[in-house]
């Protein structure tokens, strides 16, 4: 073939701007004013006099291509061909014309997409890939998605928290433990299990020994095999070890439980970001409804909605009103595994890049 082959661009993020609608982009850093006229809906002035309307609506977040095709058209058919998706795959539909919103808006819930997450709301819960495409997932965070906010969506469309609130969900806690005002993670309880009849076969061990974050797992001979085994005194349970070696199973459906955390946050308004904590542990990996974990977060959201104050990040208000009180409000109980008694890191600690055999 003649055709040099295309030389990567090593450019990073490409730039919106050429996929933005006409409004936006002449007027791009020269909005004047914006409100929210409803729920769900933003309107932005700019100083040339242009309007625009935003119209945010929920999606399944894992798309197929007939739902893709679906909000295209829809798109198409209100937008100018224009809709973007956030980091928590809402999808805006944008439009310069005011009398296109209540018709765009019926027409998105007409489609199953419910309009919200705006403001003061609960927004579309973000996860991790789940069983769709991660290597390692104990739950399918999707799914926990669609379960949870089947029962959130009350929250999503109307304004009624103190303020925004985001949740995540993740399949594991070593690739994609995410931080948020509510967290939902899964957490393996037992170390792995190994088939020391296919380790030899499947996995290069070096590479495994040097996956484990606290020098837990070291060679060993099992009938005449080479294989590895698990110091279960280090072993933090983390699953890092289960993709370069699938042999060591570390799913389980007993033993796999999740957990739910609260009080994390990422920016620094109004007050500095926080790690979320440990609020409820060793709920059942009960798929396909989740309704243990949905009770938690329930509760939590309740509590919140009750004694917060205006403008009170969930982190906010629980340092107002403290552990304690958070506890009593939510009526979770305070168990053994709120407490942090694990003193193994400055022995365990894989801390060198050496590749100890």
């Amino acid at each position: 073939m003649s055709d040099k082959p295309r030389v990567p661009d090593e450019c990073g993020v490409p730039s919106a701007k050429p996929f933005m609608h006409p409004t936006l982009k002449a007027n791009y850093g020269k909005w004047k004013w914006h409100d929210r006229p409803r729920p769900g809906v933003l309107h932005h002035v700019a100083e040339s006099g242009d309007e625009i309307w935003t119209v945010k609506a929920g999606t399944p977040r894992q798309l197929d291509v007939f739902t893709i095709h679906k909000l295209c058209d829809i798109a198409d058919e209100f937008c100018d061909g224009h809709l973007r998706f956030t980091v928590r795959s809402n999808a805006e539909f944008m439009t310069p014309d005011e009398s296109k919103v209540d018709t765009l808006i019926a027409k998105l819930e007409d489609e199953g997409f419910p309009v919200g997450g705006t403001g003061n709301s609960v927004s579309m819960i973000s996860h991790t890939q789940g069983w769709l495409h991660c290597d390692i997932p104990a739950t399918d965070a999707s799914g926990v998605v669609k379960a949870l906010m089947d029962e959130l969506i009350d929250d999503f469309r109307n304004e009624e928290m103190p303020n925004r609130v985001k949740i995540t969900t993740s399949c594991c806690q070593i690739n994609c433990g995410g931080q948020g005002d509510i967290a939902i993670n899964v957490q393996h309880t037992m170390p792995p299990r190994i088939n020391h009849d296919m380790v030899s076969r499947v996995c290069e061990r070096p590479s495994v020994i040097a996956r484990c974050p606290v020098a837990a797992i070291r060679p060993a001979m099992v009938s005449g095999k080479p294989t590895l085994e698990v110091d279960e005194k280090k072993c933090i349970c983390c699953g890092a070890c289960f993709p370069p070696c699938p042999p060591m199973q570390i799913n389980h459906a007993e033993y796999s439980r999740i957990a739910i955390w609260a009080g994390g946050k990422h920016s620094s308004t109004r007050s500095k970001p926080a790690f979320h904590k440990l609020v409820s542990a060793n709920l059942p990996n009960n798929a396909p409804r989740w309704p243990e974990c949905a009770d938690v977060v329930k509760k939590i959201l309740r509590a919140y909605k009750e004694d917060g104050r205006p403008w009170e990040r969930v982190n906010e208000w629980i340092d107002r009103i403290g552990w304690p009180k958070f506890f009593e409000l939510t009526g979770l109980p305070f168990t053994k595994f709120h407490l942090e008694t694990w003193k193994g890191g400055r022995e365990a600690l894989n801390a060198s890049s050496q590749v100890r055999l």
